[in-house]
Parts: structure tokens; sequence; C-alpha cells
């Protein structure tokens, strides 16, 4: 990790020694939107360097009559050598990002009404493929320089690109029509076409 990453980031000794990691906060943003039905509209405003100074439990850092900001404290977003492909992915965009699972609150514990609650931060294309695909709620937002930088060479170190091989001819398998049934080939004719004369 570089200087400035190590500086922006704190991470425990002991989990530095396992794996490469930083520690993030998520803040949600609520905001008022001109429909009748939804007044208001959550969404993932930003990921921070967390602080000790956050504590661990979420917090409201701004309210106005058109807005809220919620800090959620402590996330820790590791690096794991066999998803180098998805940082690979993500590293390799115009606009690397970070990528936060978030799911709204059934009831209020907050607030007065219930609010979205971040539960993973991630920097792989694949976390998020795979929480879009269970239909989770996902947002990203642009990851700093910084943070791109310490991805990149983390990628460089593990990711091997893979050569892609040649898909040989299944040759001995058995035909079946497109029903799965069995199928054989044959040269003789089936129908008409001439007389035995």
């Amino acid at each position: 990790m570089t200087p400035a990453a190590a500086s922006a980031f704190q991470v425990s000794a002991a989990q530095a020694a396992r794996r490469p990691a930083v520690q993030v906060a998520v803040v949600m943003r609520r905001e008022r939107i001109n429909n009748r039905w939804q007044p208001w509209r959550w969404s993932l405003a930003e990921v921070v360097p967390h602080e000790a100074a956050f504590g661990e439990q979420p917090r409201l850092l701004f309210k106005s009559d058109d807005e809220e900001r919620w800090l959620h404290p402590d996330f820790l977003v590791e690096l794991f050598r066999d998803d180098a492909e998805g940082y690979h992915l993500n590293v390799t965009t115009q606009a690397p990002c970070w990528f936060v699972l978030w799911r709204m609150e059934e009831e209020a514990s907050l607030a007065d009404e219930p609010m979205p609650r971040p539960v993973m931060v991630s920097l792989s294309y694949h976390d998020a493929g795979r929480w879009l695909d269970a239909q989770e709620t996902v947002e990203q937002v642009s990851a700093p320089a910084h943070v791109v930088e310490w991805m990149r060479a983390f990628v460089a170190e593990h990711y091997v690109i893979e050569p892609k091989k040649r898909q040989r001819p299944v040759s001995f398998q058995p035909l079946q029509d497109r029903f799965g049934n069995p199928a054989a080939v044959s040269t003789q004719k089936k129908f008409g076409g001439g007389s035995d004369g």
C-alpha cells in the first residue's frame, strides 16, 4: 500500500498480516424528490476512510428540510488473491469504484422511519455481480486515486490472465435431437425420389 493509502486508511496489524485490507465508512444520503407517492429517496453518497472517532454505530451527520446524511462506520474491505480478476475488471474501467450492498430496514431502529443499512463494501466486480444476481440493492461510487493505485498494485502481483483453451471437437458423444432423444444419421432417402426400374 502506498504511504498515502496507509495514512488514509487504518487496519489492525493482525488483519494486515492475513491479507490486504482497508477500513471504510459509508455515507448514505436521503434527499427530497418531487413525487407525491414517494417524497424521499435514499442513495449512496460516498465511501470514506474509517476513523476511530466514528465509533461503531450509525449516526446522523447532517439534516435539512431537503436532505439527510448518515454515517455507517467500520466496514472492512479485503483483497482476496482468488478474486484478482474481479479487481482487474474494476481497475481497468474508466471510473474504478467502490461497490456497496445495502438493505432497507424492515422496522425503524435509528430514526422515525426505516432507513438503509449498508451490509458489505467491496472493490470486486465479481462481488457486485453476485449481489445483483441475488437481487440485492447495489450502488457504486468512485474510488479515490490512492485506493485505485493500491488495487492496481495488488492486481499486478496476483492476477494472471489464463490463456484461452482451444475447444476440442466433441467427436464421440452420441447425437441427440433438440429434445434430448437419441438421434441417428442416415444416408438413405426416406421418401420418394426415384423408381427402381
